[in-house]
């Protein structure tokens, strides 16, 4: 465990997460019958460039939705939530997102980002304290899916954990519920987590989210066979695959798959992978919710839902949780 202070942060703790290693996550899940990987590799640095745009798009709600209900609910938040506080932000995210909610708040005592890369969170963290210099930040690297003890370098006082953007939405529902568990016990009792989470509703409105008519989502899930291309010396033919998202009813989720359009065989590092004609690797699952199946979900995790707040449209939830 390493504490170092920064030029404007007032601590940084380095509980050395350890990292996945790409190669062998590749590796592993192109040998599996349902070849498949995990959404965290799509964001190298053209991937991260082309979700920024697709969160500009028109098709795309969440990101300007949740803003929205930030936005439109800070009176609220401030009211439910206590002055003074620590927030958490479990993934250092959307720039706009954590000043949204720390404008809501008025002014907390303290900022802690979680995020498992080292310089991401150092930028970021850098970034706003340099913004609030009136607000103590301690940058944090760890993974934030990991229950993070935080007492010796956080003052005493309420804790927020805050967790925007539907993230949770990419876990499995049982990775989800012991991210709600996990949450209680970094806030502990008498903290709040507030929580960004998407709702179910009619599919293809679903569907064009993650499937626009510019096809920059087409252009970010391939992106991710160039990766590969180039990380791990793969010859994968862009052009011999196609995006594909679909609405999974049974598993409520949308998915996201990488579609063969031919038979062919595939090279990665040194390594051989058949393809059938519409085979897919399936490169993303994306869960949602209805109100009240998060809300249950919360209560078994020991999170009290104090209020659920959403857009005029039912497209998008906010819900504040108190640790009990």
């Amino acid at each position: 465990m390493n504490i170092a202070a920064d030029t404007h942060l007032r601590g940084f703790l380095d509980l050395e997460p350890e990292l996945e290693d790409f190669r062998t996550a590749i590796l592993e899940g192109l040998a599996e019958p349902r070849k498949a990987t995990a959404a965290k590799f799509f964001y190298d640095e053209e991937g991260s460039r082309l979700f920024e745009r697709i969160c500009e798009l028109q098709e795309y709600y969440p990101t300007r939705t949740e803003c929205g209900i930030l936005r439109d609910h800070a009176a609220e938040l401030r009211r439910l939530l206590p002055e003074g506080a620590t927030v958490i932000e479990f993934g250092s995210g959307s720039a706009d997102k954590i000043r949204l909610f720390v404008q809501a708040l008025g002014r907390p005592q303290c900022y802690v980002p979680i995020d498992i890369s080292r310089d991401h969170l150092l930028d970021n963290a850098g970034a706003f304290a340099a913004e609030n210099p009136a607000i103590e930040v301690v940058a944090v690297c760890a993974d934030f899916t990991d229950p993070v003890r935080l007492d010796e370098v956080v003052p005493k006082g309420p804790r927020i954990g805050f967790f925007p953007g539907s993230t949770i939405g990419n876990l499995e529902r049982e990775e989800a519920a012991e991210f709600l568990r996990g949450a209680r016990r970094t806030v502990g009792q008498g903290g709040f987590l507030v929580i960004g989470v998407d709702l179910k509703k009619d599919p293809a409105i679903l569907e064009a989210a993650y499937d626009d008519a510019e096809g920059v989502t087409a252009a970010f899930n391939l992106n991710l066979l160039r990766r590969i291309n180039r990380e791990l010396d793969g010859d994968f033919e862009l052009n011999a695959f196609s995006h594909r998202a679909l609405w999974n009813d049974a598993e409520g989720r949308i998915e996201m798959h990488l579609v063969s359009e031919r038979d062919q065989a595939v090279a990665v590092a040194g390594r051989r992978f058949d393809f059938r004609e519409g085979e897919t690797l399936h490169t993303e699952n994306s869960h949602k919710y209805g109100l009240d199946e998060f809300r249950t979900m919360a209560e078994d995790a020991g999170l009290h839902a104090r209020r659920s707040l959403t857009d005029a449209n039912d497209l998008f939830s906010v819900h504040v949780l108190e640790a009990v």
